[in-house]
């Protein structure tokens, strides 16, 4: 038996995050709104009405071609698309055909091997989104406020190569979209859809099959799987001496299976012309130039300089790199450290990541600032309190707004470092513990991390640790 591989390509559809629709003043984003509550004439499509293009929603789409390394078009035009279907209520999708807003581009994917996958773009165009229709006890309802919501789709190449890729690519792109703030990139509430192009041939050869179309898939777990259902489908097809057919597949999540839609269209099924309502898109200079100076480093470039400029291991820089703010908080935070940013990588992952990820907000939002963080860390450093009372200053800090040295001085909580005092704590603890005393002496050695832990509690977490084992050691062996 021949050894098969994929061939997948994606179309991304992106909400952009504008304040109201690409067309018209009704708000844009109407996810927890009653059905046609966000509705006018214009997005609805009723006789006489004139589109007014919202200037917004073109800049956010430059921004995202200018980070996909895409040629930006000087001149765009928009063009109508036209099939009937129910949410559709002008019969026609206002979009870009042959002459959009940016062509080529590409977006690198790390991969785990440690290889590059480099993901060509086809085009990256704005449209606006049609509604939405459910169907309930066999009637058919149609929501029209998604109609007019601004969108851009790109289209990559057929460059992925598995399930997984498709999933990475999808990933990466999600982090980009919130990276730039041109989108929320939530695909539960179809701010980011994929459709997914797959096709199958033998390993090594160089043309493509004939490729079906996966629809309605509404997260990455979900694309992942449905193209996985899709290629081993094929290749029994193939295997069984049948012919691929170019099918829009519809990926039933809850059953696990594809199912046939209809065929695919193609092109001349649109009948595309130009859109005689609205004007080019013509981009001078000095407007590209402005948004352009917007664009941030981008998060594979912070990456690797995370890697190369801290010596961070490649996993560290891949979770501080997961979203913006984290990353800038990093450094503001090793700023203010002076000292080992690994150190500073250790306590943003495994204790301010868990408390932003509790709270539900992004690290700009905490009132534990960069800087107090630092100060905790340094306060650990100096032996003033030890690594348990840093970590629930964290807390502290997070819930008052205070400076830890504050509330350090307030509460008592630098370190003891009496060995009286904690030779009397320890003696104490001893003396309330006959049972683990007399189990110790009989080799259950393990209950000197208990005593050490009694210890910690009788001293609220001031005594310092070490010093608290060496005297119960001590105490113990007389």
């Amino acid at each position: 038996m021949p050894e098969y591989e994929a061939i997948i390509g994606l179309e991304t559809h992106i909400q952009l995050n504008t304040t109201t629709k690409i067309f018209c003043a009704c708000k844009a984003d109407s996810w927890f709104d009653p059905p046609n509550t966000n509705i006018c004439p214009v997005c609805t499509g009723l006789p006489g009405v004139l589109p007014v293009l919202n200037k917004a929603a073109v800049e956010k789409a430059v921004l995202l071609a200018a980070a996909m390394h895409a040629e930006i078009q000087p001149v765009s035009y928009f063009d109508r698309k036209n099939y009937f279907y129910p949410d559709l209520p002008k019969g026609y999708q206002i979009s870009q055909y042959d002459q959009p807003l940016a062509r080529g581009g590409y977006l690198d994917l790390p991969m785990p091997s440690g290889e590059v996958r480099r993901v060509r773009i086809h085009k990256l165009h704005i449209e606006e989104d049609a509604g939405k229709t459910k169907n309930e006890h066999g009637v058919r309802l149609i929501d029209f406020n998604r109609c007019g919501v601004p969108l851009v789709e790109m289209v990559t190449g057929p460059d992925l190569r598995s399930a997984e890729e498709a999933a990475q690519y999808l990933t990466r792109l999600r982090q980009l979209l919130r990276w730039l703030n041109v989108s929320e990139a939530d695909m539960e509430k179809a701010h980011l859809r994929c459709d997914a192009n797959v096709s199958i041939r033998p390993k090594g050869a160089d043309y493509l099959n004939p490729k079906t179309e996966i629809k309605n898939v509404n997260s990455i777990v979900a694309v992942r799987d449905a193209i996985q259902k899709e290629i081993e489908r094929q290749i029994r097809e193939v295997e069984a001496g049948n012919r691929i057919e170019a099918w829009t597949l519809e990926w039933d999540e809850e059953a696990g299976v594809l199912r046939k839609m209809r065929s695919k269209e193609t092109e001349a099924d649109y009948r595309y012309f130009r859109e005689p309502d609205l004007l080019p898109i013509r981009l001078d200079e000095a407007w590209k130039s402005a948004i352009l100076a917007q664009l941030p480093e981008l998060p594979l470039e912070r990456r690797q300089r995370f890697i190369e400029a801290y010596g961070l291991p490649a996993y560290d820089a891949d979770i501080l790199t997961g979203e913006r703010s984290l990353s800038e908080y990093f450094e503001a935070a090793v700023k203010a450290y002076a000292g080992d940013p690994k150190r500073v990588s250790n306590w943003l992952m495994n204790e301010v990541l868990r408390m932003i990820n509790e709270k539900g907000v992004f690290a700009s939002q905490l009132r534990l600032t960069p800087p107090y963080l630092a100060e905790i860390i340094h306060l650990v450093d100096q032996g003033i309190v030890n690594t348990s009372t840093g970590k629930s200053l964290l807390e502290k800090v997070e819930a008052t707004g205070k400076s830890p040295s504050e509330i350090v001085q307030e509460e008592g909580l630098a370190k003891v470092s009496d060995q009286e005092a904690i030779r009397t704590a320890c003696a104490e603890v001893l003396a309330e513990s006959p049972e683990q005393v007399a189990a110790y002496h009989k080799g259950k050695v393990t209950l000197m991390g208990w005593f050490v832990g009694q210890v910690m509690k009788k001293t609220r977490g001031k005594a310092d640790p070490q010093i608290a084992r060496n005297l119960l050691e001590e105490l113990l062996a007389k």
